[in-house]
């Protein structure tokens, strides 16, 4: 802990992670049993196929008898899980280890609900810097210090059907694309293969779907979008513009149903009536399952500047009130164990952190994922704020302004307008911790 942070009484810790967490409290967090001193308590968010890797993961490494054993406690995704890792943190007694989001990072750090990690001790492990992809590992600091390690990058990519761009004649086209009106006149020529629509893009319902979407297009403009609290959000009007008007010329019923939900965009690409999906890597699974034939690839740079949406599923230390020397170490050397063995995390589509598993001969072999293995070179992240990230309220603020511009019936400038009203009420606001 530093000093700064003992400035924090714990009760602004615990009332400002209930805010940080949505304000939901779980009642009777605890870390589990401290009565093996080499048993390690890990909280992650990971199920279905995610969880089943990443349990493999944690047995490999805890089959090498290097004088610890993990216990895995796997908690419902979203506002429930950072409810209780924010308040566990808050009374120090969290877990020894934890998986966050990195676009939740600037609500945790700050308020001393983590701690950093040693660099000295991850060389010890065999974890260094120029191990990871520069933008992700910023995304990990905070005021000069680490607080996250990442294990991947998701990222929203382009699925499409590789029958159906060979029929249209337009798989080189899909290449090559560079501008907003060449991605609408593909999606217009595979419509016609279709014969029901060219894209499928769900997203009522989802607000972080709306968010992935428009955020990535907005940054391809170059513009930037800075939320610092006690002041103005600092956003481009045009570019928010320019954007939602091009994902509201896609909806119109023909290139893309106009009110689609995720599962409906993924049944609809899954049984060939779309030539296209936009979605996140998380949906390889299924689609490798399908035996369908298709492919992957980022989504291209439409509006001038390569720029991606993702998140990254990250490492951290949670606070706690005594930390023992030798269970950290082991700590960090069942992080660097699981990093090591990250070629299979990218079975799930995600792309791993670790560059020396992406650099494999094992890892390039992997289609498509290593398709789309540039975009950590190019991500973008969340705005960095402590009310954004995975499991926040944020994308909800957007959706509640905007999805009647993507339905058709709203206008663009006064959908973007009331988002950046509410990002500023929430600005004038002070941090909770």
């Amino acid at each position: 802990m530093t000093s700064s942070d003992r400035h924090f009484s714990r009760r602004r810790l615990l009332s400002g992670a209930a805010a940080l967490a949505g304000g939901s409290l779980l009642l009777g967090c605890s870390p589990g049993s401290r009565d093996s001193g080499t048993e390690l308590n890990y909280w992650h968010l990971m199920t279905g196929g995610d969880g089943i890797v990443m349990a493999g993961l944690v047995d490999e490494a805890n089959g090498l008898k290097a004088g610890y054993h993990a216990k895995q406690t796997v908690l419902a995704w979203g506002p429930p899980y950072y409810t209780k890792l924010a308040m566990a943190s808050a009374g120090g007694r969290a877990p020894d280890l934890a998986i966050m989001h990195a676009s939740r990072i600037a609500g945790y750090a700050p308020g001393g609900l983590l701690e950093p990690w040693d660099l000295d001790l991850l060389a010890e492990v065999g974890l260094k810097e120029s191990d990871f992809p520069p933008l992700v590992w910023q995304k990990g600091l905070y005021d000069g210090k680490l607080y996250s390690i990442a294990l991947d990058t998701h990222p929203f990519v382009l699925y499409y059907n590789t029958e159906h761009a060979a029929k249209a004649g337009v798989t080189d086209s899909l290449a090559t694309l560079g501008s907003a009106e060449e991605f609408t006149e593909v999606a217009t020529k595979l419509q016609k293969v279709t014969g029901k629509h060219g894209l499928s893009y769900g997203y009522l319902g989802d607000p972080s779907q709306m968010w992935r979407l428009f955020y990535t297009f907005y940054r391809q403009t170059g513009a930037e979008m800075k939320l610092v609290p006690g002041t103005k959000a600092e956003v481009d009007q045009d570019a928010a513009v320019t954007a939602l008007k091009f994902v509201q010329s896609l909806l119109n019923d023909t290139i893309a149903t106009r009110s689609g939900d995720g599962g409906t965009a993924v049944s609809e690409f899954l049984h060939g009536e779309s030539g296209m999906l936009f979605g996140g890597v998380w949906e390889l699974p299924v689609l490798k399952d399908s035996k369908m034939p298709f492919d992957a690839m980022p989504i291209p740079t439409l509006f001038g500047q390569q720029a991606a949406y993702a998140d990254s599923h990250t490492f951290v230390l949670p606070r706690q009130s005594k930390t023992d020397p030798g269970r950290r170490r082991y700590t960090y050397q069942l992080v660097a164990e699981i990093l090591k063995r990250s070629v299979k995390w990218a079975g799930a589509g995600h792309i791993p952190a670790y560059q020396p598993v992406v650099k494999s001969a094992e890892y390039l072999e992997l289609k498509p994922q290593s398709n789309y293995v540039g975009i950590p070179a190019y991500v973008n992240y969340d705005p960095d704020v402590w009310f954004s990230g995975a499991g926040s309220d944020f994308t909800g603020y957007f959706a509640e302004n905007v999805q009647n511009v993507y339905l058709g019936s709203g206008d663009p400038a006064a959908g973007f307008d009331g988002f950046v009203q509410r990002l500023n009420k929430l600005l004038d606001r002070p941090q909770p911790v």
